[in-house]
């Protein structure tokens, strides 16, 4: 996911215009196109929400084209959506049970953008790493990058790399503690 400085993934009216920035780091790594490749092939399938689908199709009917490519997307959602890609299937239901049959099917799950999926996932302990992309940019309001988480997550930082961009990546392991048991 990426997110303003501020921690905003779009505009409150949903656009992500501010993505594309002019910010440059000397000291940067490049995005290879042979590590965008060899990452995205180590994805089996994604899962993702209804808002965050209808901003993939957006960018499409802009001709960026489907980010995706022909690995299964899952859409949650409980509206009548557009299907205009063969791999995508709609889902609506209970999102634990939901992950654990995938779970059984596929390696590795990768959930895409928004606020209310990130910390849905977080909450019932689904999520096994969090990879957060900062953007040189403060947006001043908008859609959080979580919405509304009820407890702490504890994390451990595994990764911290710097792109020409200005953009930062942090990836963190969830640790999924228990939460402590009173004692009698």
């Amino acid at each position: 996911m990426a997110a303003s400085l501020d921690g905003f993934v779009a505009r409150r009216d949903g656009r992500v215009d501010w993505l594309e920035t002019s910010d440059e780091f000397a000291d940067g790594a490049t995005m290879e196109p042979e590590f965008v490749a060899a990452f995205l092939k180590s994805i089996d399938c994604y899962v993702m929400g209804s808002r965050t689908y209808e901003t993939a199709l957006g960018f499409v009917a802009k001709g960026f084209g489907w980010a995706y490519g022909d690995k299964p997307v899952f859409v949650l959602t409980s509206r009548e959506l557009p299907k205009t890609v063969d791999t995508v299937e709609f889902y609506s239901g209970d999102l634990a049970r939901f992950v654990r049959e995938l779970r059984s099917k596929f390696k590795t799950i990768w959930f895409v953008g928004g606020s209310v999926l990130s910390a849905e996932c977080l909450r019932l302990g689904l999520a096994d790493e969090l990879r957060y992309s900062i953007l040189p940019v403060l947006i001043g309001n908008g859609i959080p990058f979580f919405d509304n988480l009820d407890n702490d997550v504890a994390l451990h930082l595994a990764e911290v790399k710097a792109y020409k961009s200005g953009m930062v990546e942090l990836r963190y392991e969830v640790r999924n503690e228990a939460p402590p048991v009173a004692a009698i």
